[in-house]
């Protein structure tokens, strides 16, 4: 299914003219949601934003975040902020949550058993137990992997397992619009060790006795059931109003962004570096924290660097990056070779836990200093698709730009000497739009 991201109207502006359905998209961050809801032809027709209620008091008084209670409440504030006009329009729900953010619930009630463990926190102690028992090198062989969140937590929960049940973080939410327990999607499911080519859960892992509080898995976007009747009637929605299945932030950016074929690509320059790639062939190396998502019959192959962003803004502040940025030629080689990195260790596109920030020498000149740098961090995206080609991937023919870096037009201009290929900025880089458009695919089925 194709479509081609528009540009939006402001928030909760709304026109009269609509008539036709519309396709409600949320994206659950780190610190806040998001909604957009688009009509067929891909147009926003309002968006909003929430921040997570209690992360600020958590903060402020250094408690333990109720995560839980957190999302739920905003779940049902944007649902809240979308125009009443709007609500009896909307087909259909989707929403993206943050990749390996596991919560175990009981298999009844839906009440967690445990708190939710988030998507960048670590179980070191599970995975020498898992990589016994998965094939070398696979997504599921980091200590960050749903798997090692789950091993985890059953070797070290002494409760009644019984009645436990995994669900990753959009699964939970879909699940409090739907009432439907036990339903995940192949994205949300790969990093737990689901094999999105066969469509099951592989032997190795079916073998184990916490196999049994694994979620039945569809594909993102596919309609689970109608929307609950108490939520319906709550806010105004049409009694046909389905909800699907949803996906991980990371890739409902990369639909966002309308990068459709094979060939074509998305850095997000953000604090970080990461690349995806629409690729014909499946290809995954853990030691490079490389893995490929399954897009329909496509893949989507990604790699993160620890280069970006922060290590511009720990030197530079934003005027200086907008005026040093006008000082510096873009079509010029700058000869200054760095490997910038906020702190030792790097991973893709070299796997090397002890490599050294290079940041010096330090010539004279700020646009000099930059220009090095800007450069720097671009041969190492070049590298990094030049590894995924080495690996199996598809050629990259374009490439797409999400992220504060995209703003940059002196920065675009060295990527695309770097590169050799034409970059251009996404029209759409909310996670929410491409959340709306798994929303529209699934009414669409």
């Amino acid at each position: 299914m194709m479509m081609n991201p528009r540009s939006s109207k402001d928030d909760g502006e709304f026109s009269g003219q609509v008539g036709h359905r519309l396709y409600l998209g949320m994206d659950f961050g780190t610190s806040g949601a998001r909604f957009a809801l688009i009509d067929k032809q891909g147009t926003i027709q309002a968006q909003g934003k929430q921040e997570y209620p209690l992360l600020y008091m958590a903060i402020k008084n250094e408690e333990t975040m109720d995560w839980v209670s957190s999302w739920k409440m905003t779940l049902f504030s944007l649902l809240e902020d979308v125009p009443v006009s709007l609500r009896p329009l909307i087909a259909s729900i989707s929403l993206d949550g943050t990749s390996a953010t596991t919560i175990i619930v009981d298999s009844t009630t839906g009440e967690p058993l445990w708190r939710p463990f988030l998507y960048n926190e670590s179980c070191p102690d599970a995975l020498p137990l898992v990589k016994s028992i998965a094939p070398a090198n696979h997504t599921v062989c980091t200590g960050s992997s749903t798997l090692c969140k789950l091993v985890s937590w059953w070797n070290s929960d002494d409760s009644n397992k019984e009645q436990a049940l995994l669900l990753h973080q959009a699964d939970w939410l879909l699940w409090l619009l739907h009432g439907k327990l036990g339903i995940s999607d192949y994205n949300n499911a790969l990093k737990v060790g689901y094999d999105p080519e066969l469509d099951s859960y592989p032997s190795w892992l079916l073998s184990q006795p916490y196999s049994r509080v694994l979620p039945s898995v569809k594909a993102p976007g596919a309609s689970i059931g109608y929307l609950k009747e108490d939520i319906r009637s709550q806010f105004g929605f049409p009694k046909d109003c389905v909800v699907c299945t949803g996906t991980t932030d990371s890739i409902a950016a990369f639909l966002a962004a309308g990068a459709t074929q094979p060939g074509k690509a998305v850095t997000s320059l953000g604090s970080t570096l990461a690349i995806k790639l629409l690729s014909t062939s499946r290809i995954e190396d853990a030691r490079f924290g490389v893995y490929s998502h399954r897009l329909d019959d496509k893949w989507l192959v990604g790699g993160a660097s620890n280069t970006g962003g922060a290590v511009l803004r720990q030197i530079f502040t934003d005027e200086q990056l907008d005026g040093l940025s006008e000082q510096i030629n873009p079509m010029e080689v700058s000869p200054l070779d760095y490997y910038p990195l906020l702190a030792v260790g790097e991973r893709f596109p070299v796997a090397d836990p002890k490599m050294v920030p290079r940041l010096q020498p330090r010539p004279e000149s700020n646009a000099e200093y930059l220009h090095g740098i800007l450069e720097s961090i671009a041969r190492i995206e070049a590298k990094g698709y030049s590894l995924l080609k080495e690996m199996g991937a598809t050629q990259a023919d374009e490439v797409f730009t999400a992220g504060g870096g995209a703003k940059n037009d002196t920065w675009t201009k060295i990527r695309e000497r770097v590169l050799g290929l034409p970059v251009r900025r996404a029209v759409q880089t909310e996670a929410a739009y491409g959340a709306a458009f798994l929303a529209l695919k699934g009414a669409a089925l």
